[in-house]
């Protein structure tokens, strides 16, 4: 990605999210809850496991290990940064291009899009930076939390669609509940101003007065409280409830709090943040392959054959992105990337060409997992 070393980053319309659960209400034709085990989940029991809780327990785990080794309260150190940011944050932005411009048919389908946005997105990048430098990753920032929160609703909305569960007064706690949990941490964040970490770079957040913060904050627990309950109540006495969408709900209100309001800290926010982002969205599309692969053409057949090879072809672009930002931006990581470049001149133009990958990212996920986008895929039937 092109986040400075002190950042990791994390689609009505930029982000999965409002993609595939656009038209949530009329996926399923009946009004009882599905029962059975194979359709509880979104891929498999193995794969939604794996992606959903395990990636959150691998971020818990990172916390730990960090402790032990004295860095969680320090900034990500270069096996973490590795790990964390460019294995996952940066590569998963690049998964994209499977889902869009790996697949010859698929940018035919819809030629101008695919053109215009990146297209768009950098001149406005352009004049955006050649106003200020801040306020270009001001832009991208919100634009990215945004992303981020909308995945994690995304990802509730389709499991609440899995089971079809229509109840109103359900999906009010569901979508509050999956909202706070990542909007009160940012919160926190915005009215704790400095903190020891940045989205991208410091300062791109504006501050927030506190009294937000105190008028919100008895809010996040009276919610996180009565999905809990209402949650528990559908275990204990109905003797039913929807397991993906509570891992989904637990481990981003930990994971995030924890992340951002427990410790002041950029390595406790990178491994908390973009591995339960990143993750997921790497099954999303890999498993969209799968779904491409006997009409695609020969090259995308190739690439996507085995999970490995899928993911070191996103593992090598991410690389040679950050080749570029830290030689020509950052002037960090000399000992991975080699000695720096002076671009001071070129900022104004290479510096949004560089960010157009995550910013076309976030744009493009508003559209391109739209069921009517997508009639032989679907998550949910």
């Amino acid at each position: 990605m092109f986040i400075k070393t002190k950042s990791c980053r994390i689609p009505k319309q930029m982000d999965i999210s409002n993609n595939i659960n656009t038209k949530v209400e009329e996926i399923s034709s009946s009004g009882s809850l599905a029962t059975s085990q194979s359709d509880r989940w979104l891929f498999s029991f193995t794969i939604d496991l794996s992606v959903f809780l395990g990636s959150a327990v691998v971020s818990l785990l990172l916390l730990w290990i960090g402790a032990c080794v004295g860095v969680l309260y320090d900034d990500s150190p270069d096996w973490a940064w590795i790990g964390a940011v460019l294995l996952i944050d940066v590569a998963h932005v690049h998964a994209t291009w499977y889902k869009v411009y790996f697949d010859t048919e698929e940018i035919k389908r819809r030629l101008y899009l695919y053109v215009l946005v990146p297209v768009i997105g950098y001149v406005i990048g352009v004049a955006l930076y050649s106003e200020s430098a801040l306020l270009f990753w001001r832009v991208l920032a919100y634009l990215a939390v945004f992303h981020f929160v909308r995945q994690q609703y995304g990802w509730v909305a389709l499991y609440r669609a899995k089971l079809n569960d229509k109840n109103q007064i359900g999906k009010w706690i569901d979508t509050s509940a999956i909202y706070l949990a990542t909007i009160y941490p940012l919160v926190y964040w915005h009215a704790n101003l400095p903190r020891n970490f940045a989205w991208f770079v410091q300062s791109d957040f504006a501050s927030l007065p506190s009294i937000i913060l105190k008028i919100l904050t008895p809010v996040y627990w009276i919610v996180m409280f009565v999905y809990a309950a209402r949650s528990l109540y559908g275990w204990v006495i109905k003797r039913e409830g929807n397991i993906g969408k509570d891992i989904v709900v637990i481990t981003t209100a930990v994971c995030w709090y924890v992340g951002i309001v427990v410790f002041n800290s950029d390595y406790a926010f990178t491994v908390t943040n973009v591995i339960i982002h990143g993750v997921p969205y790497f099954a999303l599309i890999y498993w969209y392959s799968k779904t491409r692969r006997e009409t695609a053409n020969k090259p995308y057949r190739l690439l996507t054959s085995n999970l490995f090879g899928f993911l070191l072809l996103l593992w090598l672009i991410a690389y040679a992105e950050e080749f570029f930002w830290h030689r020509g931006v950052w002037h960090e990581r000399e000992w991975m990337f080699g000695q720096h470049w002076d671009w001071t001149n070129l900022k104004t133009f290479l510096v949004p060409l560089l960010a157009l990958p995550q910013l076309t990212h976030y744009v493009l996920d508003g559209f391109i997992w739209r069921r009517k986008n997508n009639p032989d895929f679907k998550l949910v039937r």
